[in-house]
């Protein structure tokens, strides 16, 4: 009777006081998901939050009880199921790309657990570029021209010919989920017969693999890049924010691509009138699924492009995410007022998304990396160095750090991986916001200095804000 009671509850009288301290979980182990475990920590009705696999950060700022599974893979399907039927879990939280692909949430609901988050069906629209981008074709999505390849040979063969003919820079890009490193940008041939090798790589994930148009400003400079979050239940979609990623290696974008060195957020080049067209195309995404009988619930991410065109900006679809980023969520969850769990379940329930409430602050993140990320073997040498300073950080006014790759024995934090630490200062702009994370990281560094980071975070809206100033 009593697990009955938190059910009509939770699924009907959201904000009565007839549930208290119910279970969350989140399937994540990176700074994304401490990001959402310390959100839903904060909901009055969330009294324990649950994590798969977690990190050992996790509970750090949470002021609630944060259990970790570190055996447990975001793909342990069964397991996490019964958990989360052992544990009489609320609503769980599925935050990672691979557990999508895997069908974690058809599962999840099929044992009658609340799940947020598409299904293995509706998350096709990331972990299959070749379907995102016949999909995008098919609902005459503003997308760059792409070819799909089954054959390295094949790909080979098209990119020297491309070239040969108008010598225009592509992406070439794995069409299964590649940790977020599986975009290579090509300048020229080489550059192109080297990706597509590279694509051997990323195992099955790479065994199809695209060559897309590198879409650039009409003068040939780089466009500008934007991340757009929503929730969607099915129906419609509420914007939750949006976010300017930092994914290259080195600084002013330069180096090998990452699963992300920065964000900040909001970015200050999407006017009103851009974020009313990035909103009618996740809209268009979401009824397009829905035709397909595949109704989508849960964030959805459009990872877009702005290229300047005839004296205007034009987004364009550079990729489907079916969660949250990382590390946009870093930038943008940490201003949200309004309750996780009210949210949540307001899409879970097919009624309509709560509006989000948010404290109207800029945020920057900086990521602390391994030196020698993205490559594993060169990174995996920094595994057990001591890191020193983040208890520092962690004090610094204005700031939130959330923990990814770090072991923490007896009071000391270790390297434990690429990624693996995010510093977030927070501000009335970017200026002050960027302040902050940079006060605070100058505190952190790794034995043998062996910390990398990079050092131009959100360069783009503080020289915009520096030139108001003029």
């Amino acid at each position: 009777m009593m697990e009955v009671t938190a059910k009509l509850s939770l699924s009907g009288l959201m904000g009565s006081n007839l549930y208290k301290k119910e279970k969350v979980a989140v399937v994540d182990g990176g700074g994304r998901g401490s990001v959402l475990v310390r959100a839903y920590a904060k909901s009055p009705h969330v009294g324990e939050v649950l994590a798969f696999p977690g990190n050992d950060m996790m509970g750090f700022g949470t002021g609630k009880p944060v259990r970790t599974f570190p055996g447990i893979k975001t793909t342990d399907v069964e397991k996490i199921v019964r958990i989360c039927m052992d544990e009489n879990v609320a609503l769980v939280d599925v935050a990672q790309d691979n557990a999508i692909e895997v069908g974690l949430v058809n599962s999840l609901r099929h044992a009658g657990i609340k799940a947020l988050g598409p299904t293995k069906g509706a998350g096709q629209i990331e972990w299959d570029k070749e379907f995102a981008r016949e999909f995008g074709t098919v609902h005459g999505s503003p997308q760059p021209w792409y070819r799909v390849f089954k054959s390295e040979q094949e790909g080979i063969d098209f990119v020297k010919r491309h070239f040969a003919k108008d010598g225009a820079p592509v992406f070439v890009k794995a069409a299964g989920l590649a940790e977020g490193k599986g975009a290579i940008p090509a300048k020229n041939v080489e550059d192109a017969i080297n990706a597509i090798k590279e694509m051997r790589e990323f195992g099955n994930a790479g065994d199809t693999f695209l060559v897309e148009d590198w879409l650039r400003n009409e003068d040939g400079s780089n466009a500008e890049e934007f991340s757009a979050f929503a929730i969607s239940d099915g129906i419609g979609v509420k914007i939750l924010g949006y976010a300017q990623d930092h994914k290259r290696l080195y600084n002013f974008d330069e180096g090998p691509n990452t699963g992300g060195m920065g964000c900040s957020s909001p970015p200050l080049v999407l006017d009103a009138v851009l974020q009313g067209r990035i909103v009618n195309i996740i809209s268009s995404a979401v009824d397009g699924l829905a035709s397909k009988n595949r109704p989508y619930t849960g964030i959805i991410y459009l990872g877009g492009i702005l290229q300047y065109k005839n004296n205007e900006l034009n987004p364009s679809i550079i990729e489907w995410n079916a969660r949250w980023g990382d590390p946009e969520a870093q930038v943008i969850v940490p201003g949200f007022k309004t309750d996780m769990l009210e949210v949540g379940m307001s899409a879970i329930n097919n009624r309509g998304v709560l509006p989000v409430r948010t404290d109207g602050l800029s945020r920057i993140v900086v990521a602390g990396v391994s030196r020698g990320y993205p490559d594993k073997e060169k990174y995996k040498a920094v595994k057990g160095k001591q890191i020193f300073g983040l208890d520092e950080a962690m004090r610094t006014d204005g700031v939130e750090v959330y923990g990814a790759g770090v072991s923490v024995q007896d009071g000391r934090y270790y390297a434990n991986g690429g990624r693996l630490f995010y510093i977030v200062g927070s501000g009335n702009d970017a200026v002050q916001a960027r302040a902050r994370a940079y006060e605070a990281i100058a505190r952190v560094s790794i034995e043998g200095n062996n910390l990398h980071f990079r050092n131009d975070i959100g360069w783009r809206d503080v020289a915009r804000l520096r030139r108001e100033e003029l």
